[in-house]
């Protein structure tokens, strides 16, 4: 896997696994074969409150050990952190952008924000109703890992799914797998 530094910074919600998806997003890269970390930066670690994690993968060691301020991708749990939070801060201007939502960019409110990207970059996916479907709770993290991996290509399906099982057992790593993998195919484009 050639890869050039890719940094990605995951927003949401205590309590909505971000620091979890940000490990997954991380040991899906390292099962690629590339380097990654994941960490994460609480303001208020209780539930509910504004949480951030980020991940970098490089296909070279990686010593930068500081909070990602120019972000290749975002990927947002909640959207109703769009206007508390400036998640759009430092976003490169070839970025990604998944959004943890039934509504469009438009219904959120940030088209204006998307028209800046390149077409199909921002994108939003009902996360929490899939994970709902498949996990009887509302838990958008690995979901949003099977559409990243849809809408980037820096990781794969099989990694995601790889990434679920080294974390999660039994019927949550299955329940998790198979909402990622509806996830994907909702947003894959068929070639």
């Amino acid at each position: 896997m050639a890869v050039t530094m890719l940094q990605i910074r995951i927003h949401g919600r205590g309590g909505q696994g971000v620091v979890t998806a940000a490990e997954m997003l991380s040991i899906a890269a390292f099962d690629q074969g590339a380097h990654a970390q994941a960490f994460p930066s609480f303001g208020s670690e209780r539930t509910g409150a504004p949480v951030v994690s980020f991940c970098r993968i490089d296909d070279r060691p990686i010593r930068s050990r500081e909070p990602i301020s120019a972000p290749d991708a975002l990927i947002i749990q909640d959207a109703h952190l769009l206007h508390q939070v400036d998640v759009f801060q430092g976003l490169k201007p070839e970025g990604y952008v998944l959004i943890n939502s039934g509504r469009s960019v438009a219904e959120l409110g940030v088209a204006e924000m998307a028209a800046r990207l390149p077409v199909g970059r921002m994108i939003t996916l009902p996360a929490s109703e899939i994970a709902l479907r498949h996990l009887g709770r509302p838990l958008p993290n690995a979901v949003l890992l099977g559409g990243f991996a849809a809408l980037t290509g820096i990781i794969t399906l099989a990694a995601v799914v790889e990434a679920i099982h080294t974390k999660f057992k039994g019927r949550v790593a299955e329940a998790n797998a198979a909402a990622a993998t509806e996830a994907y195919d909702t947003l894959k484009v068929p070639a």
